[in-house]
């Protein structure tokens, strides 16, 4: 009887919460209907071998695939395909959290990372990198699985920091070191080694901002503007945050942050929330409010979700930073340009400013520089001042 439902086995009492809660996510219908036949099927596997919701766990589910294969079943869902499900019984208290690491490494890596994120403030992708080398250094320095932390000493500070940077470049050894001081602060904030080891750490020679801001061409950015379909929902929302990056200068991280209560409608301002917690308060610029109340009114899921700008996708959620210079590039595609990342157009306001006679520390407020030598970098592309200015060369006439 092909028309008759087949129970859900010991996952029953969740199918309708669960069913409940990929809609809200934004799953559509048919996506819905496919993880629902996976649910009841992974239920009576479940009943079958004598196991409680409880007990679902990734390990619970390959063995189940293995079952399937092993009956001939043609089309069997992946472990990944389940994630929402064990999302959703965690959620519900049906099923506890994955266990924190055990290892003294491991938990030690949990409390910087959330020293990291309380404390400092680092945005996700910055916390990653920092974690990762943090890693490193702790498994490198662990005797028997427990961290030597007390018996650091700044000789094998230094011998780690050579290692990794022979096989990186100069501006990546840079940010080694950075991330090493970083890690050696929250050992000694956290009372794990006796001294301040950061001392320790050499720096990287070479001379800082020796490059030139590359900007794009005059007239490049509008031509990205106008590539985006604004009867296409996808590209309405894109076009609200190449507006901000281009107009305002927010940085992708800074488009990811911007919640909706950070808009000011009646007041024309916005809360830019930038590095290391800051905010700033930004004038709201007429196209881009426009922009911003389209995508608000007639594109952006309806979600309890306070990030203005949410994936098109479901699970619904807010967009990651990396999707910004990912709408840049797909413009450029649609304009017919060579691709560029959404810093780019950061740049290019820069430089315009410049060359329309604005002074470098107004242009220092837009970018929300905290040091003024970052925003001088700026002055190198203004090569006709530059030329007036410049000294003759010894034996060359001007």
């Amino acid at each position: 009887m092909s028309g008759t439902r087949r129970k859900p086995g010991c996952m029953g009492p969740f199918v309708s919460g669960f069913q409940s809660s990929l809609s809200e996510q934004g799953y559509s219908a048919l996506a819905v209907r496919n993880m629902l036949k996976d649910v009841g099927a992974v239920g009576r596997w479940m009943q079958e071998s004598d196991l409680q919701p409880a007990q679902l766990t990734p390990a619970v589910i390959a063995e189940f695939r293995v079952d399937c294969l092993a009956r001939g079943r043609r089309k069997i869902p992946s472990v990944k395909s389940f994630e929402p499900l064990l999302r959703f019984l965690r959620d519900e208290g049906v099923i506890a959290e994955p266990p924190e690491p055990e290892s003294p490494v491991g938990q030690l890596l949990v409390d910087y990372r959330r020293w990291l994120v309380a404390e400092r403030g680092l945005a996700e992708s910055t916390v990653i990198r920092y974690e990762r080398l943090a890693r490193r250094f702790l498994e490198a320095h662990s005797v028997r699985d427990s961290v030597e932390a007390a018996a650091l000493t700044g000789a094998e500070v230094v011998a780690f920091l050579l290692r990794e940077s022979e096989r990186v470049s100069v501006g990546s050894a840079k940010g080694r070191v950075a991330e090493l001081r970083s890690l050696l602060k929250f050992l000694f904030v956290r009372g794990l080694t006796p001294r301040l080891l950061t001392t320790a750490v050499p720096p990287v020679a070479g001379w800082r901002e020796t490059g030139i801001p590359k900007a794009l061409p005059a007239g490049r950015v509008p031509l990205l503007l106008d590539s985006c379909d604004r009867g296409d929902p996808v590209q309405i929302r894109d076009y609200a945050i190449l507006l901000l990056v281009a107009r305002l200068g927010l940085r992708s991280i800074e488009v990811t942050r911007l919640e909706l209560g950070d808009i000011d409608w009646r007041g024309g301002r916005i809360i830019v929330r930038g590095k290391g917690s800051r905010e700033d308060g930004m004038p709201l610029p007429t196209d881009v409010g426009r922009a911003l109340a389209e995508y608000l009114a007639n594109v952006r899921p309806q979600t309890s979700l306070r990030s203005v700008f949410i994936s098109c996708k479901a699970p619904t959620r807010g967009i990651r930073p990396d999707l910004v210079s990912d709408v840049t590039r797909r413009a450029c595609d649609r304009a017919g340009l060579p691709r560029v990342g959404a810093h780019r157009l950061r740049h290019t306001l820069a430089t315009e400013m410049l060359r329309r006679g604005v002074k470098l520390v107004d242009i220092g407020q837009v970018l929300r520089h905290r040091d003024l030598a970052t925003t001088a970098l700026y002055a190198k592309v203004d090569v006709a001042t530059l030329r007036s200015i410049a000294l003759p060369w010894p034996g060359d006439e001007r």
